[in-house]
């Protein structure tokens, strides 16, 4: 069985040149991540091929210009949810 992975993304347009890692693991604390995310009713996106490509950065670090447009289609689908 695979280990279950996790990795929490942060973005502020006005500090931020692009999304940063603000936490990340695997199995207890990929599980740890999550239930914290849902203790405060952050949506959870689920993209295993993102996440592993994720998975190697290091906390604090932005996110590669490569990933940039998948990341980008997340925070525009977890905006469009939100509105919702």
């Amino acid at each position: 069985m695979l280990s279950q992975k996790a990795v929490a993304l942060k973005y502020d347009q006005e500090a931020q040149s692009a999304p940063k890692v603000v936490a990340k693991g695997k199995g207890a604390v990929a599980q740890s991540i999550i239930e914290k995310a849902q203790e405060y009713d952050i949506t959870i996106f689920k993209n295993p091929e993102l996440t592993n490509s994720l998975i190697n950065l290091e906390v604090d670090q932005e996110i590669p210009p490569k990933l940039y447009g998948a990341v980008v289609e997340v925070f525009t689908w977890l905006m469009k949810n939100e509105k919702t």
